[in-house]
């Protein structure tokens, strides 16, 4: 990374205790960084959770106060990893306007305070790094994945359209978008499909088939080794994918009507309709 050294700068990563969020949080200790991790409660945090030499906050994303509180707690941050966050299935017509609110705060309006609150920082001593960690449904949205595909469009349009808000301060904002991983988020996932639903079937199909995508997909460590680029890039990009051919389906997204896009992506899921 130009023009600085590594081993004064602090990370935070939001929830550091599996998959993604805890490969980064290794990546970058093992990289020279200060690392703060977070979960929502730390003292519940197992011996296998917790990371030698990361420090431990609690945040809680669908409290405000909670946001807050970690911001104060924290002090001065230079690099921000936006990775907590729920996963959401369920045809559109069923999925509960409640879980919608929960899902939008936890994964968009959640992340946005807490890089709002770490900005002005940033800025002041110009320096910062702040990766959403996204997917790429938002840029490949599956049936029945509607509400998550959102959530993660959502917040890269949020770091896309404000990079050149903060490139004049030092200050880079860019999202990853890993493909399928295999990270076992697929068993926490929230569902949301009722007995006897018309769409019963296909949607459990279609989840079905995701899980198993995800049981053999891409490591964490690929993904944070990619987020890790991205922290020390100089310029870093404001997109950056990995997992599920990213190279091969970007491209063909580029160069293919977005009609025959559609249709593979459903395709590939089962759905043939």
């Amino acid at each position: 990374m130009a023009a600085h050294d590594e081993t004064t700068r602090t990370a935070l990563v939001t929830g550091a205790s599996s998959g993604i969020g805890r490969a980064s949080a290794l990546a970058l200790r093992d990289a020279g960084f200060r690392v703060i991790g977070t979960s929502r409660n730390p003292a519940t945090l197992s011996a296998d959770q917790r990371i030698d030499g990361v420090e431990w906050l609690a945040l809680d994303l669908e409290s405000r106060d909670s946001i807050r509180a970690l911001a104060e707690a924290a002090g001065p941050i230079d690099v921000l990893i936006n990775n907590a966050g729920e996963s959401q299935s369920g045809p559109l017509e069923e999925l509960p306007l409640d879980a919608l609110d929960r899902l939008f705060q936890v994964n968009v309006l959640g992340p946005v305070q807490l890089t709002q609150l770490l900005l002005p920082g940033m800025r002041a001593r110009g320096f910062g790094r702040v990766v959403m960690v996204g997917s790429m449904l938002a840029s490949f949205p599956l049936p029945y994945r509607a509400s998550y595909a959102a959530s993660k469009a959502a917040i890269k349009a949020f770091a896309t359209a404000a990079r050149k808000e903060l490139t004049p301060y030092g200050v880079w904002l860019t999202t990853v978008e890993p493909g399928s991983i295999n990270t076992g988020i697929s068993t926490r996932r929230t569902k949301y499909v009722a007995d006897g639903s018309p769409y019963q079937r296909e949607c459990e199909a279609v989840i079905a088939r995701l899980d198993a995508l995800e049981a053999s997909g891409t490591s964490a460590d690929d993904v944070a080794e990619t987020i890790l680029a991205a922290v020390r890039a100089e310029r870093p990009g404001s997109l950056h994918a990995r997992g599920s051919n990213a190279q091969v389906v970007f491209a063909l997204k580029r160069i293919a009507p977005r009609s025959l896009v559609e249709a593979i992506t459903a395709r590939k899921f089962g759905i043939r309709h």
